[in-house]
C-alpha cells in the first residue's frame, strides 16, 4: 500500500491571473516611428500616407482604444512602412487634434462618433430639390463648424431643378460662403475655394455629394446613387470617410451620407464665440444664460443696434436647433 502523503503550505500553488510579468506604466518611446496622415479607416484597417507619398496599410495599437483613429489624424507609425502588398504597419500614437467633426448618435447624448479631424473647411452639401433641402440639418452642421473653429461653406447642388434663393435667404445674416452647382456646371469658383485647404464634405444621402467630389477630382473615385422616389431618401453609396488629394492642391474628405446629426456634445458658449459682435453684450447676461430667455442681455443690446437684430435671430436659431430626426 502506498503511504498517504502529508501536505504543507509549500505544496500550495496559486495561479496568477493573466500574465505573471510585473505590470509597468512605462510605454515604449518608439523612437524609430515615422509621421503619417490617416487617409481612410475601414473595418479596422487604417490607410496612411507617409511623407514620401507612399500609402501604408496599418492597424491600431491596442492601447489607443476603440474608435481612436479617424480620417485626417496625424499619427506615428512603426513596423513595415514600405507600402508593399500584404505589408502591415502599426499606429502607435495619435497627435492632438486641432479640431474634429463629431456628431451625437443617441438620445442620451452619451454616444458620439468622430467623422474626421484637423480640417480647415466644412462643405455642407444640400440639393435644391430631389431631395428637398433641410434647414435643420444645415443649422446643426453650422453649429459644429462654429464650435470647432471650422470655416463653413454651403454648397447647393441640382440648381437646374429648382431655385435655392428662398432657402438660402435664411443664411444671409451668418456671413457663410455659399456656392451653387448643377450637373455639368462650372466648378471653378468652388475649386478655388478648396485650393490648398483640407475640406470635409458632409450631407444627406442623395444630394449629389459624391458626384460633386468626383467632378472636382476629375475621376470616378466615389460611388454614386439615386434618390428613392417614394421615400425621398438617398441611398448610402459611401460606407466610410476617405481623404483624397485634389489635383490643384489641398485635400477633400468625403464622408458617408448622414441621416441624423445630434448636438448634445456641443458647448453653446463656443458657438457664441463665433459671433464676436455679441462678445461685450453677453458679459451682462445672468449666469448660465441660454441667450434665448427674458433676462438675456442680448435683447437690450440689439435695441440700440438694430442692424444686428436678424443676426441675433440667426444665432438663436442655431442655439436652439433640435436633433435632426431619422428620415
Amino acid at each position: 500500500m502506498t503511504p498517504k502523503r502529508e501536505y504543507d503550505e509549500r505544496d500550495i500553488r496559486v495561479r496568477a491571473k493573466g500574465s505573471s510579468r510585473p505590470r509597468t506604466k512605462d510605454r515604449p518611446e518608439h523612437q524609430s516611428a515615422i509621421e503619417a496622415k490617416v487617409v481612410t479607416v475601414d473595418r479596422g484597417r487604417i490607410t496612411c500616407m507617409i511623407e514620401s507619398g507612399t500609402l501604408v496599410m496599418a492597424m491600431k495599437a491596442r492601447e489607443l482604444g476603440k474608435n481612436s483613429v479617424v480620417v485626417g489624424d496625424q499619427v506615428l507609425l512603426i513596423g513595415d512602412t514600405s507600402g508593399k502588398t500584404d505589408s502591415l504597419a502599426r499606429v502607435v500614437k495619435v497627435h492632438n487634434r486641432r479640431n474634429s467633426l463629431t456628431r451625437t448618435l443617441d438620445d442620451a447624448g452619451s454616444l458620439s462618433r468622430t467623422i474626421a479631424a484637423n480640417v480647415d473647411q466644412m462643405i455642407i452639401v444640400a440639393a435644391a430639390a430631389d431631395p428637398i433641402p433641410r434647414l435643420g440639418f444645415i443649422d446643426r452642421c453650422l453649429v459644429v463648424a462654429f464650435d470647432q473653429g471650422i470655416t463653413p461653406v454651403i454648397v447647393i447642388t441640382k440648381t437646374d431643378l429648382a431655385s435655392p434663393e428662398e432657402f438660402l435667404s435664411s443664411y444671409r445674416n451668418l456671413d457663410v460662403e455659399v456656392r451653387t452647382t448643377q450637373r455639368g456646371g462650372d466648378l471653378s469658383s468652388l475649386q478655388e475655394l478648396l485650393r490648398d485647404k483640407i475640406s470635409v464634405f458632409i450631407g444627406h444621402s442623395g444630394v449629389g455629394k459624391s458626384t460633386l467630389v468626383n467632378a472636382l477630382l476629375g475621376s470616378k473615385v466615389r460611388a454614386t446613387g439615386d434618390v428613392n422616389e417614394i421615400t425621398g431618401r438617398g441611398k448610402h453609396t459611401s460606407s466610410s470617410a476617405i481623404s483624397i488629394a485634389l489635383p490643384e492642391g489641398g485635400w477633400v474628405i468625403d464622408t458617408p451620407g448622414v441621416r441624423s446629426f445630434g448636438l448634445d456634445h456641443i458647448d453653446p458658449s463656443r458657438v457664441i464665440g463665433s459671433f464676436p459682435e455679441f462678445a461685450a453684450a453677453i458679459e451682462g447676461c445672468p449666469k448660465r444664460c441660454s441667450h434665448n430667455e427674458l433676462a438675456c442681455a442680448l435683447d437690450s443690446y440689439v435695441e440700440s443696434h438694430q442692424s444686428l437684430r436678424e443676426r441675433l435671430a440667426s444665432l438663436r436659431r442655431l442655439l436652439t436647433s433640435e436633433r435632426e430626426p431619422v428620415a
